[in-house]
């Protein structure tokens, strides 16, 4: 009750009282000395004395215990001894960039192909080159399984922030310095028609070649389609773990700069000439500013936060370099030879099918794991 309140109760019952003290009839007037005495001090003690009305106690709220996340995805379908290596340590941010649903579906695939020469004569390098007709079937292969080709930056964007890129994605990647016409006859066809760019991993050397072909190469990439990236200046001594810091860096800085002095873009991939690199080189590369590193190694395909390599050399393949111990996914990403990954883009498609459906079986487990430990800093992942 209220001090204000109870003040006027005990006034009021002084007031009675006293009234009834005033109109008692006319009789032997009897002692109200102490009665009043004791009503006014009962009415005062109480005026006094504070009563609270106790506050509801609040239910305690029970925390919630985050489900343990799943394991990783893994395929039977590639080389059993390629394992898949993620490179995001922060799993809230891993679920908010999987689970958005405006960025890349889980699933989604990136095949990498490496192309070094389309010839129109006789192959006398399998690895080195394709004829114009198996070019034109991988291709049409691509095509028909429901491949699209996408640029570097898109590539990076991808598999940094899972960005949504087509569900089946490729890069094609053209080697070494060519002629605008090499381009124009054999990649131009496919951008005029399905809007398919190309990487070129352009060598920078300043020798006869290189003035050669640099001015039409650079009129060609105004054009916007031919996607110009580093892909070393010597090139044709490829790094080992005898490269000196001096070879390595003149290697990966000057090619960075020479593509943005003569191309006017920075380059985010860094095309490794021979598939050769070191642990000192990817730190190197990272130092120049590269985003991603492609090898010679046919791994698999590629997809967010999942890069298959491997951890130990290949007694069958020496020439493939274990990419793990390069501690960087990202700066080792495997490259299917033009040749041979034909006959693995049906392997690619179920790769990506495979893991579509293990998303989707672990999906209201890593929501729920997110809602609990991660929503609160992060935000809440927005409704499909």
């Amino acid at each position: 009750m209220q001090p204000i309140v109870r003040f006027f109760l005990a006034l009021s019952l002084v007031s009675v009282i006293l009234t009834a003290c005033q109109s008692a009839p006319a009789s032997p007037t009897p002692d109200l000395g102490p009665a009043l005495t004791q009503a006014v001090a009962t009415a005062l003690a109480q005026l006094a004395t504070p009563t609270f009305t106790p506050s509801p106690v609040p239910t305690a709220t029970v925390a919630r215990t985050p489900p343990p996340l799943p394991a990783l995805f893994t395929t039977t379908l590639p080389d059993p001894l390629v394992k898949p290596h993620t490179y995001i340590q922060d799993a809230c941010q891993y679920l908010k960039d999987k689970w958005t649903p405006t960025n890349a579906a889980p699933g989604t695939i990136v095949m990498a192909v490496m192309i070094h020469s389309i010839t129109k004569g006789t192959i006398t390098d399998p690895l080195g080159q394709i004829s114009v007709q198996n070019f034109k079937q991988l291709m049409n292969d691509l095509h028909e399984q429901g491949f699209t080709a996408i640029t570097a930056q898109q590539l990076v964007d991808f598999l940094y922030t899972n960005a949504k890129i087509p569900e089946r994605s490729v890069i094609l990647i053209q080697d070494d310095r060519k002629t605008a016409e090499n381009f124009t006859e054999h990649f131009l066809p496919y951008y005029q028609q399905w809007g398919w760019p190309v990487v070129n991993g352009w060598i920078s050397l300043d020798d006869s070649i290189g003035r050669q072909y640099l001015p039409e190469n650079v009129a060609l990439s105004k054009q916007g389609w031919v996607d110009y990236e580093a892909h070393g200046v010597v090139h044709n001594v490829p790094i080992s773990s005898t490269s000196s810091d001096e070879y390595m860096r003149g290697e990966l800085f000057g090619s960075m700069q020479a593509i943005q002095k003569n191309f006017g873009k920075t380059p985010v991939a860094y095309i490794w000439p021979g598939g050769g690199f070191t642990p000192k080189a990817v730190q190197l590369a990272r130092q120049a500013g590269y985003k991603i590193g492609f090898t010679t190694s046919p791994r698999g395909p590629m997809m967010f936060n999942w890069i298959p390599q491997r951890d130990q050399d290949d007694p069958q393949n020496p020439w493939y370099i274990a990419e793990g111990s390069s501690g960087d996914p990202l700066m080792t990403l495997p490259r299917y030879y033009d040749s041979t990954a034909g006959a693995h883009i049906d392997e690619a498609r179920q790769i990506g099918q495979q893991a579509d459906a293990y998303a989707e079986q672990n999906k209201a487990t890593e929501l729920d794991y997110y809602n609990i430990v991660c929503a609160a800093k992060y935000g809440a992942i927005p409704a499909q």
